[in-house]
């Protein structure tokens, strides 16, 4: 379902959805929540606080460090700021919600639409099969009064895992439309999540509320946004807010496509040819999408040597390449990490570490030479460059966290570099350990490998580093 943003006035609003006028400010009214203070908040308590900068520690459950400013809402409770839920002054009722959301390691908080129906945050990170109590899940609601084992009930799991690892800003999206009541107070129809989107994934589609989740209060017409801080450590920023438009309503604008899909799991080590689009107005004509059953996945151009992105998730959509006449392209199916966003050469000789890196591969000698399939059935590209061959094993991590990424070359060549990244941002947090682009990933190096060099190019950090005969690293997203 995509989201479709419309403008309606506020009083065509309010009598087209059946709700009962409320006379309060209402979020709806606004284009988003400023985090220059938190006076939209009724209350706040001692762990909720503004910040212009914060960073999770991958070692330590529960733990952010943060940079005073504003701009970014950040709940880190303990023992001295017990943790308590956010309240917006304003109200609403039917609305599109779209913010960023950074958790802690091992951390657990959670979106309250009205107060009343939560939408799970946690540390989720790398679980294969998730559950309603997982991030992204519809929270369970729930009854003293029932047996054991089934006191949670009415719970809903996400469609697929589309968490990043802690640390890192993920995307939410939210279309919810709100239960209505008639004029005597009496519920004539219920709640909808209609849309929820994870990292741009679609992960709940028109699901109806029964009732409030656990730990909800009544229901009701309208209601505030609620944000729960009693649990962990999450940090909250663009908290965008826009009018649920008519069309939507009870999962209506399913969207002009009809075609049936076309999936492509990947229950053992999974590979498809296609070409790929990995940014605006970037396609690989000659890639490969190489899938694992750990739910971590990737794709490669080859003509290039390049790493193009990676994703959590099931595994491609295949439909835009075999539907109808098709377009040659697949899709990845779950939450997209781009590394990249031209086609330049993963290695090149450069003069000296400042000199510019080559916008191509003319006169590099670069020639594909396929890949070879190692004892788990996963491939191991290689190409001649300069006069050398080159072998990239790039592979999913035991832990399905990441990727891990292994070249070697059959002979020395001076002054060959390695591209690792090209970003807005890359910060070292500690020796070989970097978060990179704006905390979109983290990129690990092995302990025997040279420094790298991280230079400005054109307004953004370049990082590259000394290929010897091998060069070890991962990626965890």
């Amino acid at each position: 379902m995509k989201l479709n943003y419309l403008k309606f006035g506020t009083t065509a609003f309010m009598w087209l959805f059946g709700t009962a006028l409320v006379s309060a400010q209402q979020l709806t009214d606004q284009s988003g929540i400023s985090l220059n203070d938190l006076s939209s908040f009724k209350a706040p308590g001692k762990s909720w606080s503004l910040a212009n900068g914060v960073t999770a520690s991958l070692k330590t459950d529960n733990e952010l460090t943060a940079v005073k400013g504003e701009g970014i809402l950040v709940n880190y409770p303990g023992k001295k700021n017990q943790g308590a839920d956010l309240f917006t002054n304003a109200l609403h009722g039917n609305m599109i919600l779209e913010l960023d959301y950074l958790m802690a390691k091992g951390s657990n908080s959670g979106i309250y639409l009205q107060g009343n129906y939560e939408i799970q945050l946690l540390d989720s990170w790398g679980n294969t099969k998730p559950l309603s109590s997982d991030n992204g899940g519809i929270y369970e609601r729930w009854d003293d009064s029932r047996p054991e084992g089934q006191k949670g009930f009415n719970g809903y799991a996400p469609r697929q895992n589309a968490s990043k690892a802690p640390g890192l800003w993920q995307h939410l999206k939210i279309a919810f439309q709100a239960p209505k009541f008639d004029a005597t107070g009496n519920k004539i129809a219920n709640a909808r999540m209609l849309a929820v989107e994870l990292n741009g994934v679609l992960i709940h589609d028109n699901v109806e509320l029964l009732g409030p989740t656990r730990g909800a209060g009544k229901e009701k017409a309208m209601g505030p946004l609620r944000l729960q801080g009693d649990h962990g450590a999450v940090a909250f920023k663009n908290i965008k807010i826009s009018k649920l438009p008519a069309d939507q309503l009870n999962g209506g604008q399913k969207g002009k496509d009809s075609a049936d899909p076309i999936y492509i799991d990947a229950p053992t080590n999974t590979m498809i040819r296609s070409f790929v689009d990995f940014a605006p107005n970037q396609r690989s004509v000659h890639a490969i999408s190489v899938g694992s059953p750990k739910q971590v996945h990737y794709s490669y151009d080859l003509d290039n040597g390049l790493l193009l992105h990676a994703w959590h998730g099931e595994f491609v959509d295949a439909t835009p390449m075999w539907h109808d006449r098709g377009n040659g392209t697949s899709k990845a199916r779950g939450a997209v990490t781009t590394f990249t966003n031209k086609l330049t050469p993963a290695v090149a000789q450069l003069s000296s570490p400042q000199a510019a890196w080559p916008l191509d591969s003319t006169g590099t000698g670069f020639r594909t030479k396929g890949y070879v399939m190692d004892d788990e059935e996963r491939p191991e590209f290689k190409y001649n460059i300069y006069g050398a061959q080159v072998t990239d094993a790039i592979k999913a991590l035991d832990s399905g966290k990441g990727l891990s990424r292994t070249l070697t070359i059959d002979k020395p060549v001076s002054g060959l570099y390695v591209l690792l990244a090209n970003a807005s941002a890359i910060e070292e947090l500690v020796q070989g350990f970097y978060l990179v682009d704006g905390k979109a990933f983290y990129l690990e190096l092995d302990e025997t490998v040279s420094k790298p060099i991280i230079r400005d190019v054109d307004g953004k950090k370049e990082m590259i580093i000394l290929l010897g005969n091998k060069l070890k690293y991962s990626i965890s997203f």
